[in-house]
């Protein structure tokens, strides 16, 4: 049902009307439009001429409004306030436009930002929260000149970094160590009493408790040791944090398990958590809690969910939303002409835990993704499945990239990761010799990159064993020799507490192989903090990875708790990675650095010595949409009630997409929380909100260009302009 006008006869509360006051007092032109308009399209000539009035015009500005002119060059010839210029022109241009709100389960609103603030200035009413009024406020503020930006110094980005401190600190290592002594010693306790039993893992009956001890801490460099007594209850993972865990913890995790949701995490994981009190380290593993402690919006919004990307979303037979036509199954994802995700029928399908964002959170709402490692074990149809799934690659124009993921492509077993590997390399040696009958511009794309999506690195560094190495560095050692170039590690560190010396060693061995590790962050709240990703990146560098995607949360209203408003991406992205900033005569330097991948880390370390910089800046700063692709170009072009902006995204113009972008046009997204309620967030998490008060004022972007170092190589030949297993007409863009 529309709400166009159910909340135009509600007054306003009083902090709202505060707030209008305020806004009045502060913008005297302002107040004389919408107190002298009749109705409001006179408040929107009234605001336009206002508006137009005092942008310069000799600015680039209204022609970057316009979309004369596009870019990052153009982008950053805008200043600040005429920024807030063209988000008054863009909230007029769109005001009365209908708009679905997933964040409320496909509610429809009409978008009316001043026609709201217009009914709350004439008659007190209109039923907006004091959110949407400090919007304004700062909207006003940015326009008239009375907000200035200050970009801080890099003396202030490198004190923000200090803030937060890394898994390799001597104190946090000890501390972990603690944990690991109590989860072990409770472990022994419940497998005395009976609570927890294994037929692998086995006491003595005449083992003494120091020989219990020792023997659980034997197994504890096991990774099966981990899965097996991975935490599944509230109680237990309570118990395991020494019973620290506060009620309302509880309480929300009790619902959850009711709810159906699966809670999964492993021991090792588990010790990186804090439970001492006085310390200061306090808040320091908020990334990680978050992403294992489920928050209220989830178990509210669980059996609500909606897949975030359509083109995951598959029907036999009929293109996915990026026009792409994929064999039968849910095994292949595909957005772009280059690569496809291959996900396994194997234990690849499951993870190392249950990170409380993830994207696919509406297939474990639907049980097609769980965590019973015994029903994911492949079948024996699989086999001859996954040679089928090697024909589309093989026959497809333009795939050049393969992505093995799931779930995680490093919990598949080595055995059945070892057919994976054997299958593609196979399939990259027969479409290169099929190219042999083709003419030079009729050549299929050859495989040129493989890359394994993993988490265990962090999750679960004891995966990385030996046998493991030894498998990656012979795939590469034979793949190489038919043609494919780059061997990528894609795994995801969420904070520099996840690195410790465990998943050091782990990284260090995955280099050893010849693969390079790269890293997609997530930037949730309490990964928003000043200066916690730029310490990141740091500290990744030192152990050689080099930092790929900086993703805005995905997902709607069962995100929120985590989510972190786009203004705060860009925020980041304009005044702390700035100070990573690479060089454009270093691209030559860096273009290369996969070529010699087992001395990734030395690499790093003499380009950070040449720039003169703590960490390289080589991640964009993306959202994933809900149409095709990454982007970070949006612009802001409305305001809910609730205060929470409505983002109009265009697609990565730096990047080969499927002909579906020329056809969807823009992507319309309603952000699950207002950038008040954001500012309170951070202000729990023990924030000074004063350093983040230019945030109000992000209000648009233009995606990143990418880093060299991310390019496909080039061919010796010319291939194919056909594109294949593609369909597009005009009933299925959407």
């Amino acid at each position: 049902m529309s709400k166009k006008n159910s909340f135009e006869s509600v007054k306003i509360d009083a902090r709202s009307q505060r707030l209008v006051n305020l806004f009045l007092s502060e913008n005297p032109e302002v107040e004389k439009i919408f107190t002298e308009a009749d109705d409001e399209r006179e408040v929107y000539a009234g605001l336009r001429k206002w508006i137009l009035d005092q942008v310069d015009d000799d600015s680039i500005a209204l022609s970057y409004y316009s979309g004369s002119v596009t870019g990052r060059k153009a982008y950053k010839q805008v200043d600040w306030s005429e920024f807030a210029a063209i988000r008054i022109l863009d909230y007029i241009d769109h005001e009365g436009v209908e708009y679905v709100d997933p964040n409320l389960r496909e509610e429809r609103y009409y978008n009316h930002p001043f026609r709201i603030l217009w009914l709350a200035v004439r008659y007190g009413k209109g039923g907006a929260k004091p959110a949407f009024f400090e919007d304004m406020l700062h909207l006003f503020r940015q326009a008239n000149g009375k907000s200035q930006h200050n970009i801080p110094d890099d003396q202030k980005v490198r004190e923000w970094m200090d803030r937060h401190p890394s898994g390799l600190d001597e104190q946090m290592v000890k501390m972990r160590q603690e944990n690991k002594e109590r989860i072990i010693r409770t472990l022994i306790r419940k497998m005395d009493e009976g609570e927890i039993t294994s037929t692998v893992f086995v006491f003595d009956p005449s083992w003494s408790e120091q020989e219990k001890y020792n023997k659980m801490v034997e197994w504890w460099d096991s990774r099966l040791f981990h899965l097996k007594f991975a935490i599944r209850s509230p109680e237990l993972l309570n118990e395991m944090l020494g019973f620290s865990l506060d009620t309302d913890t509880m309480d929300i995790l009790y619902q959850a398990r009711e709810a159906g949701i699966p809670f999964f995490v492993n021991p090792y994981y588990l010790s990186l958590l804090n439970t001492r009190k006085a310390t200061s380290y306090v808040g320091a593993d908020l990334p990680i809690r978050d992403y294992i402690l489920y928050s209220r919006q989830l178990v509210d919004e669980f059996g609500h969910i909606v897949a975030w990307e359509k083109e995951d979303m598959v029907e036999p037979g009929k293109p996915n939303a990026a026009g792409w036509l994929l064999p039968e199954g849910h095994n292949i994802h595909r957005r772009y002409p280059d690569v496809a995700i291959l996900i396994p029928d194997s234990m690849g399908r499951a993870c190392g835990g249950l990170c409380t964002s993830c994207q696919r959170m509406y297939d474990f709402q639907s049980g097609n993704l769980n965590f019973n490692l015994d029903k994911l074990k492949p079948r024996e149809t699989w086999p001859h499945k996954l040679d089928r799934l090697m024909q589309y690659f093989r026959n497809d124009t333009q795939l050049r990239d393969i992505l093995i993921t799931g779930g995680d492509a490093l919990m598949s077993s080595d055995k059945s990761l070892q057919r994976i590997l054997d299958a593609v390399y196979e399939m990259a040696r027969q479409k290169k010799e099929d190219n042999h009958s083709r003419a030079d511009g009729e050549k299929y794309a050859e495989m040129l990159r493989v890359r394994l999506g993993t988490r265990l690195p962090i999750y679960l560094p004891q995966r990385i064993t030996g046998e493991l190495i030894q498998m990656l560095y012979d795939f590469k050692e034979k793949a190489t020799a038919i043609g494919i170039r780059q061997f990528v590690i894609q795994t995801h560190f969420e904070t520099a507490m996840e690195v410790t010396p465990e998943s050091r060693e782990a990284v260090h061995k995955l280099i050893e192989a010849g693969w390079v590790v790269t890293n997609q962050q997530v930037f949730t709240a309490a990964a928003s903090r000043r200066g916690h990703t730029a310490k990141l990146r740091k500290v990744l560098n030192e152990i050689g990875v080099l930092p790929y995607y900086t993703f805005s949360v995905k997902g709607f209203m069962e995100n929120y708790h985590n989510f972190a408003t786009n203004a705060r991406s860009v925020q980041e992205q304009m005044e702390e990675k700035r100070l990573g900033e690479v060089s454009r005569r270093n691209f030559g330097t860096i273009r290369h650095f996969t070529e010699r991948a087992t001395e990734m880390p030395e690499q790093v370390q003499q380009l950070l010595k040449d720039e003169d910089k703590p960490f390289l800046g080589t991640d964009r700063n993306v959202l994933n949409m809900p149409g095709v692709g990454k982007s970070s170009t949006f612009r802001t072009i409305g305001l809910t009630r609730e205060g929470r902006r409505i983002l109009e995204f265009d697609h990565d113009a730096t990047r080969r997409h499927s002909p579906v972008v020329n056809k969807m046009g823009k992507i319309t997204i309603v952000e699950s929380k207002s950038i008040s309620d954001y500012m309170k967030q951070l202000e729990d998490m023990g924030e000074d909100v004063r350093e983040y008060v230019d945030l109000w004022g992000y209000s648009m972007g233009e995606t990143e260009e990418r880093m060299p170092v991310y390019e496909y190589p080039g061919y010796d030949f010319t291939v194919t302009d056909e594109l294949s297993n593609f369909s597009m007409t005009e009933s299925e863009v959407s």
